[in-house]
């Protein structure tokens, strides 16, 4: 909804965004409290283990998602009363990268799909490098621009919500390693080698 906001200029389609973000931040305090009486009343050890505290971690990186789609919307509304600047780059590619690493990540979760979840992992960098990529090229239509500045800023945060939208699905990618193998694979490289075909 928020790349369709974005894409459209849609600033009712952004409220509705922004009022939506409290079903989010309910659900994420029900699954948690959830998760926290099941530990408490059960003592899970060993995978169980593994799987509530990968859940607890899984729920907050799917609330703060929620939180990045609102910070997208807010800046729709704010372009979206403003006349548009033309930037040589299409943002549709990169939110087509974001939502599939995120659905990927889901769907991983769903399937205890580890391999998949090397996948998610992996495209993280490339939706880094569209994000430089947007950075650049932004700068450079600033110099074109200058009386448009906040235009182009807004701009150029959409790109990094969606940036951090991908870290959130590599986050809840790497909980599902976890679950799976036992790894902890945060920060370890040798882990997350391009070795996936």
């Amino acid at each position: 909804m928020a790349i369709e906001a974005f894409e459209t200029r849609n600033g009712d389609l952004a409220q509705q965004i922004i009022k939506a973000d409290r079903e989010i931040d309910e659900a994420e305090v029900e699954v948690e409290e959830d998760c926290l009486k099941i530990l408490a009343l059960h003592q899970p050890v060993a995978v169980d283990l593994r799987f509530i505290s990968a859940v607890i971690k899984i729920n907050n990186d799917l609330e703060r998602v929620g939180d990045e789609a609102v910070n997208i919307a807010e800046r729709v509304e704010n372009i979206s009363i403003r006349v548009p600047v033309t930037v040589p780059f299409e943002y549709g590619a990169m939110a087509e990268k974001v939502e599939a690493m995120l659905r990927k990540s889901l769907d991983a979760l769903v399937n205890l799909d580890a391999d998949l979840a090397y996948k998610v992992c992996l495209s993280d960098d490339e939706v880094d490098d569209i994000n430089r990529d947007i950075y650049d090229k932004i700068k450079e239509v600033i110099k074109i621009h200058p009386d448009r500045v906040s235009y182009l800023i807004n701009l150029l945060f959409i790109a990094r919500h969606l940036e951090r939208i991908a870290d959130h699905a590599t986050n809840i990618a790497e909980e599902v390693i976890y679950m799976v193998e036992g790894e902890i694979p945060r920060h370890r490289k040798d882990i997350l080698s391009p070795t996936i075909e």
